[in-house]
């Protein structure tokens, strides 16, 4: 696949995806996708803005204080998200209207490249969850620990932290309303587990038109380095193909998971996603 077809390719999967779990509502040539029902089934949203591409350069302040106005009334993030390459203008307006824009430089996978299950520690086994799967609210719960705290070395969160939070997301809706995503294939959410059934490592991908970028991907604090998030990132990328998905991509913040996912065969793909103010993607 060439780079321009790549782009092409993930350039309308940013523009398509969202539309599985939400409205877009235009503002000109910013349009904003805005959740058809409660929950988090697409990353944290989706409730972020996008400019229509062929559009990108007519963006004004008025327009971005709009789409933001409605964030607001909407109780969301005021958060936009858009392909550097495909919107070389749009930057500098987000950040001149107040809001910091962070780079994930993607990755895509090499159609040609197997990708062979990686290695588990003794014990730890590696699954697709069903919506009525046991560990789902725990793993649903772990990139919130994953995620607080950055980086790659161990921490402290644990076993007892993960169980709290899949608490909360059980008492606030959030596991029920995700169940007929899975159900309905809109969502795939592969988990590292225990020996006792403790979701480890997870990560997920929503497939669309043969395209999906793989996401999510946290390991708990405390079972870190020890080569989970790469057997989670390797089992959804398999897990993808096996289900029709051509073009695997993903993000990275850095460079230190780069040469993880170089290892299982994803290359730069030459296309930078921008986001501001959208900590789903954090």
């Amino acid at each position: 696949m060439s780079d321009s077809s790549l782009r092409a390719r993930i350039e309308q999967y940013y523009a398509t995806v969202p539309l599985l779990f939400a409205d877009a509502e235009p503002f000109g040539p910013l349009r904003l996708f805005v959740r058809k029902e409660p929950g988090t089934p697409y990353y944290g949203g989706p409730s972020h803005a996008q400019p229509v591409a062929e559009r990108s350069a007519a963006v004004t302040a008025a327009d971005i204080a709009r789409v933001r106005a409605r964030q607001r009334e909407l109780g969301v993030p005021e958060a936009f998200e858009w392909l550097a390459e495909a919107a070389p203008t749009l930057r500098a307006r987000i950040e001149a209207a107040g809001l910091p824009v962070a780079e994930r430089p993607l990755m895509a996978l090499d159609p040609h490249r197997l990708i062979p299950p990686q290695p588990l520690p003794q014990g730890v086994t590696i699954r697709a969850l069903t919506a009525d799967d046991p560990a789902l609210p725990a793993a649903l719960a772990l990139p919130r620990l994953a995620f607080a705290r950055a980086g790659t070395a161990v921490g402290p969160a644990g076993r007892a932290e993960l169980a709290a939070a899949a608490a909360e997301l059980t008492a606030d809706g959030t596991v029920e309303v995700t169940r007929p995503t899975l159900r309905a294939g809109h969502k795939t959410l592969v988990a590292a587990l225990g020996p006792d059934g403790t979701p480890l490592a997870v990560g997920h991908y929503h497939p669309a038109n043969g395209t999906t970028e793989v996401g999510g991907v946290g390991t708990l604090p405390t079972a870190r380095r020890q080569g989970l998030a790469a057997a989670v990132t390797a089992a959804l990328a398999a897990h993808a193909r096996d289900h029709g998905v051509h073009t695997v991509f993903l993000a990275y913040a850095e460079d230190t998971v780069a040469r993880i996912y170089a290892r299982l065969g994803f290359r730069p793909a030459g296309v930078t996603l921008l986001i501001a103010d959208q900590p789903a993607r954090s």
